[in-house]
């Protein structure tokens, strides 16, 4: 019965139009007031609808959109949740017009995240047309710098955001992700002494301290590293993303830089990360006297002082995951997979620091994000928004 009341005030095309709007705003990093017609154009729409809406400056020039359908009391509030920040267009052609092909959507943003964002405001929007009546209320945020440090969630977190439970609306390709890995990446700089090569005995070679540090870490802590497992998500990783080091052939290297990737399983706590290099950088001053290096966070993961990337679960037997399944199942006939999502997301912050129960769950196929193919299956739209509505439903009455 709700179901087809929700049907009954909302259409594919208005959806779609929306996200075109939202396309049409370029809210990558580098613009000035990056992400403020998103969220000035968020903001009127939940006000012409009579959903009340305020706009909360996080930096100078930058808004976090924050909309509440308030229930009549003695319900479970649940947050709806994503970013309004993409990345930039790169050499995507046309970035900012929606374009269509066949069962695609086109464009900058389309599916990290405008899309899923589209989706959350309208199933707020539906169930206000549609004049259901709820106990708990419905929270919408709209955040600012999840591609970066994070700001516009970390805010929330600080104004004392409060919910029963979250969905954060990356693309899951409507599968349930209650899993999602904690996320670092690392600098080791090695110092050396630079010298040219017809002297090599007088130099120290820096990119052969790399590869000492290299060979400890496979050794001694990748063995840990993927030991540290989860039923879900699998095993914990390490990645040597890049290094670079030297100058020329005919001169020793008196430096050398490593970065690192580094994911860990729920359960694993980040000074254990940390702790598990500190370890291998002594071993190895104990061992070679002329071994110097710094081992750093790289600056584009620094996060706000107290907050780090970390993992994100929630107990299997929340009754958000059961609602989530049972509400997919009745609009596109399939149950969704229980799975864990490949990237990080604001749900490692809204699960760690605000001790809120949080999935990732939306449409699209995140693999297309970040890239110039990016798109969103257009016949996901009105399934995503119907789900998120009836989930709202269900957990908030």
């Amino acid at each position: 019965m709700e179901l087809e009341k929700l049907k009954s005030v909302l259409s594919e095309e208005e959806i779609i139009d929306y996200i075109a709007a939202l396309v049409a705003r370029p809210s990558y990093s580098g613009l000035k007031n990056q992400e403020k017609e998103i969220a000035e154009l968020i903001h009127h729409s939940f006000t012409i609808e009579g959903i009340h809406s305020e706009l909360i400056e996080v930096e100078k020039g930058r808004f976090n959109i924050i909309a509440t359908l308030k229930g009549q009391g003695g319900g479970k509030t649940l947050l709806l949740t994503g970013h309004t920040d993409t990345v930039p267009p790169y050499d995507m052609e046309d970035p900012f017009t929606l374009k269509t092909q066949g069962n695609n959507l086109y464009g900058r943003g389309v599916v990290d995240m405008k899309g899923p964002l589209a989706c959350m405001i309208f199933s707020m929007i539906a169930i206000k047309r549609a004049r259901i009546k709820l106990k708990g209320d419905i929270i919408f945020a709209g955040v600012i710098d999840e591609e970066e440090g994070s700001l516009g969630t970390i805010d929330l977190i600080e104004k004392g955001i409060i919910a029963d439970a979250a969905i954060v609306g990356e693309p899951t390709n409507l599968d349930l992700c209650a899993v999602h890995r904690g996320l670092e990446w690392f600098e080791v700089h090695f110092r050396g002494k630079t010298v040219h090569g017809g002297k090599q005995s007088e130099g120290i070679n820096a990119i052969v301290k790399a590869s000492n540090f290299i060979q400890h870490c496979e050794e001694k802590l990748m063995p840990k590293i993927l030991n540290e497992t989860h039923d879900i998500i699998g095993t914990s990783s390490m990645n040597y993303g890049t290094i670079q080091g030297g100058t020329q052939p005919s001169t020793v290297a008196g430096d050398c830089t490593l970065k690192i990737d580094r994911r860990w399983v729920p359960g694993v706590k980040y000074e254990e990360v940390v702790a598990g290099y500190e370890k291998i950088i002594e071993e190895l001053k104990q061992e070679d006297e002329k071994f110097d290096c710094t081992f750093n966070v790289m600056e584009e993961s620094v996060m706000k002082h107290g907050y780090v990337h970390e993992a994100m679960e929630i107990d299997l037997n929340h009754p958000i995951i059961s609602i989530i399944r049972k509400n997919t199942k009745s609009v596109i006939n399939k149950t969704p997979e229980t799975t864990s999502f490949p990237a990080w997301s604001d749900g490692g912050l809204l699960s760690s620091y605000a001790k809120i129960p949080t999935i990732v769950f939306g449409p699209g196929d995140l693999e297309t994000g970040h890239s110039n193919n990016e798109h969103l299956k257009k016949n996901e739209v009105l399934p995503g928004t119907l789900i998120y509505a009836l989930t709202a439903v269900d957990f908030c009455k």
